[in-house]
């Protein structure tokens, strides 16, 4: 009976514990609209500039809208790790299927799903929604909405995202573009150097980031409905 009662004991600490995971407050994603491109900031350093896909049904958060939330979400679960690039999800889960970038006549959620939940009345119902950041096949549409909610990525970029920022990890959609302060522009990346791990954006250079974080990559994606997503 003692030995219930430790067990026990231990696991309501484990589990107390696993509830108090500490919340991502290093990194910052910004998403505007009318640019259709995705910054990622750690602390005040810009990480990395991303070509992105929003709705092509408009703004909203009504349930059947199909339409992309405004306002300020944070990273609410991250689904995949480990995953191949260009992995296919269905009810978030791995279907075993692996597509190449621009598959013909595919449309499904691909390599990494980070699920994002609503902080202010705008948005809340993005949970329920399923609104994700995720990868797409079709890294075509980079740069244009296209997508039936959610806000879709090229699957390198979701890859590099996905593994730098954590649970907790604040997301703020607007609808006009950025402020004019110098940037380089978003441009769909290239592979990886290897050397560095990281694809140039334009000539002017990102901000380094700090030691500890890996630099990123730019670029995007677009993707068709399913029926487990906004996407």
């Amino acid at each position: 009976m003692r030995c219930c009662r430790e067990f026990f004991a231990l696991l309501t600490i484990s589990l107390l514990f696993a509830g108090c995971a500490t919340k991502d407050t290093d990194h910052r994603i910004r998403i505007s609209i009318a640019d259709q491109a995705m910054e990622l900031y750690h602390r005040s350093s810009l990480v990395g500039r991303y070509l992105i896909s929003t709705s092509k049904f408009g703004l909203g958060d009504r349930p059947g809208s199909r339409a992309t939330p405004l306002g300020r979400m944070e990273v609410a679960k991250k689904i995949g790790a480990g995953a191949p690039l260009g992995a296919v999800f269905k009810s978030r889960r791995q279907t075993g299927e692996v597509l190449k970038p621009n598959a013909p006549g595919r449309d499904p959620i691909v390599t990494r799903i980070i699920w994002l939940k609503g902080l202010e009345s705008q948005n809340r119902n993005a949970f329920g929604r399923c609104i994700y950041i995720h990868g797409t096949p079709e890294e075509r549409y980079l740069g244009h909405p296209a997508s039936f909610g959610c806000i879709r990525m090229r699957s390198c970029d979701v890859k590099v995202l996905f593994d730098l920022i954590g649970q907790g990890a604040t997301v703020d959609v607007i609808p006009g573009p950025f402020p004019d302060d110098p940037k380089p522009p978003a441009v769909a990346s290239a592979s990886p150097s290897p050397a560095t791990g990281v694809a140039a954006a334009s000539a002017t250079p990102v901000p380094s980031p700090q030691p500890a974080v890996a630099p990123a990559v730019t670029g995007a994606v677009a993707s068709r409905s399913s029926a487990v997503s906004a996407r």
